[in-house]
């Protein structure tokens, strides 16, 4: 009887585990276990919708599984149904030759702002090496996009090749992974944060990036983006 009821708790522990864990991903013991919910079902835009738009998403669509960005709707980003503060999100990711997309959060959705990246930091996705301009250090895949630069431990598969990112937000405290590594880390709103803000790109977007919650964004660049699983998994 000891040991039926032994092996009854050891199941229910690997299924409650297994439930906080999205598929694919190792499982870490945790002496807090939360869930993981998956953001893209591999079949509809369920759940996404344009920035700042209402009615059907053309410029993105379901293909193989995947979510595909198609183009041709300047600032066309689709957006999360839900809004996040403080959270783990996963996701794999590949491009084409000369693609530039990127996953943005904390993003405010109004009228007054006609992208997303005026109000949400923003994961940098693009193809270094065949990009066709030059590009700087704070424009390239891992970024922090324009504020903070990755770290020698990024390693991006080839273009065509799939990638797994992660961003991991907890109370300002920021961490970007790519492929299994952190690839940078900084914290939100501290004084050398302000002073990237105020001294570079978003000196003159008072709204870039002090809303504590908002919607996932992924972003659209006239160029092809395929995402999937993936995960979000709350903090709070």
């Amino acid at each position: 009887m000891k040991k039926t009821n032994i092996l009854l708790t050891c199941v229910a522990l690997i299924a409650t585990q297994a439930m906080a864990t999205p598929p694919g991903k190792p499982v870490k013991p945790s002496a807090k276990i939360k869930k993981w919910v998956s953001l893209f079902d591999g079949k509809t835009l369920k759940g996404w919708h344009n920035y700042n738009m209402k009615g059907e998403v053309k410029n993105w669509v379901v293909q193989d599984g995947n979510l595909v960005c198609l183009g041709g709707i300047p600032g066309g980003d689709i957006v999360t149904d839900g809004q996040y503060a403080n959270f783990e999100l996963s996701w794999d990711w590949k491009i084409e030759k000369g693609s530039n997309s990127g996953v943005l959060y904390h993003v405010v959705e109004d009228p007054k702002y006609p992208y997303t990246s005026e109000t949400g930091p923003e994961y940098q996705i693009i193809d270094d090496l065949g990009w066709p301009d030059k590009l700087e250090d704070w424009q390239k895949t891992g970024c922090d996009y324009a504020m903070h630069l990755p770290n020698s431990n990024k390693k991006l598969m080839p273009v065509g090749e799939w990638n797994t990112s992660k961003i991991i937000f907890n109370h300002g405290h920021v961490e970007h992974w790519l492929n299994g590594k952190k690839i940078l880390s900084f914290t939100a709103w501290d004084a050398d944060w302000n002073k990237k803000k105020a001294e570079g790109k978003w000196k003159d977007h008072p709204g870039y990036g002090v809303a504590k919650t908002g919607v996932i964004a992924l972003q659209e660049h006239n160029n092809k983006t395929y995402y999937k699983n993936i995960w979000i998994k709350n903090l709070d």
